[in-house]
């Protein structure tokens, strides 16, 4: 198959999965069989705890067209994606779960709409079959997300799609260590739509993401894209500035007006860690700002891979 032109490439992240893969490779092979001649399935193993990398490379003996690449440690799940992507060469790049949560029958009806002249047809979760804190606080997150960035975001998509080669060529030139895929996807541009699609629930095991994995993803992301919690800073400090200004103008009135002495130890005390607090907040909010500044001048490897198949 090296000599051929592939038409679809599949890339898969994987992470705690081993139970999964062999169920999600012969379904892949079905539809990939039913769509096009030739396919490559690209399974990016993440540093599972599991006996992931032993299942890929059964598959990989056992099918030509399955390609296995086990990265040195745990990068996390979109920099095992950009893995994945460095290494495609398909027309068009499908991009999916490893849990079956994405079905690969979906895949057909993606492709066919690719096929209408989109470069990029995203896979839209109409009902998700998460658990009810999950799909809360995605919302949260997407409400939060749009806030402060001024986009207007999808919560139903997520890494599920198609993408053509040339988008997917553009994708990969983004070297930022925070990485988000679907979102360097909307910044590249090109026609796009999105197609509902069955959505299911995980083949087995559990998700990996904990609520703090997921607080510190979603503050991550925000971080990177957008400079907005440095404004809302600049907004209290400018409130609370001119609040102070405004009340001791009314205390120093008071005082002449109504020969009224300034009381309150506690009010004082009170309002001197509210500020201190506020500044605080502000410092550490600066403070993520340059640590992340910090981590991208290192310009370090987004990945190390271990092993090829």
């Amino acid at each position: 198959m090296d000599n051929k032109q592939i038409n679809i490439s599949v890339v898969v992240p994987v992470y705690g999965c081993a139970e999964c893969l062999e169920e999600l490779h012969n379904r892949l092979v079905i539809v990939l069989n039913s769509l096009v001649k030739n396919y490559e399935i690209i399974l990016v193993e993440d540093a599972s705890p599991d006996d992931s990398w032993q299942k890929i490379l059964q598959l990989t003996k056992n099918n030509s067209s399955v390609k296995g690449i086990r990265l040195s440690r745990n990068f996390g799940q979109h920099k095992a994606i950009t893995a994945g992507l460095d290494f495609a060469t398909g027309e068009w790049i499908v991009v999916m779960d490893c849990d079956l949560q994405d079905k690969p029958e979906e895949i057909i009806k993606l492709y066919e709409k690719a096929n209408e002249g989109y470069d990029i047809v995203y896979a839209r979760r109409s009902l998700r079959k998460d658990s009810w804190l999950k799909r809360n606080t995605s919302k949260l997150y997407y409400r939060v997300f749009d806030y402060l960035t001024g986009l207007k975001s999808d919560e139903a998509i997520a890494n599920f799609g198609i993408y053509s080669k040339k988008v997917i060529k553009q994708v990969i030139l983004f070297k930022e260590q925070n990485r988000s895929f679907p979102l360097f996807v909307r910044w590249v541009g090109f026609s796009y739509t999105s197609i509902n699609v069955e959505h299911s629930e995980r083949f087995i095991g559990k998700t990996s993401y904990s609520i703090k994995r997921l607080f510190s993803l979603a503050t991550d992301t925000i971080i990177a894209h957008s400079n907005m919690p440095l404004k809302i800073s600049i907004s209290l400090g400018s409130i609370m500035s001119l609040s102070s200004f405004g009340y001791s103008i009314y205390l120093v009135l008071r005082y002449f007006v109504q020969d009224s002495q300034v009381e309150g130890w506690t009010s004082v005390m009170v309002s001197i860690y509210f500020l201190s607090g506020l500044i605080l907040l502000t410092l550490g909010i600066l403070g993520i700002y340059i640590g992340k500044i910090f981590d991208e001048t290192k310009e370090r490897p987004l990945y190390i891979i271990d092993e090829i198949i």
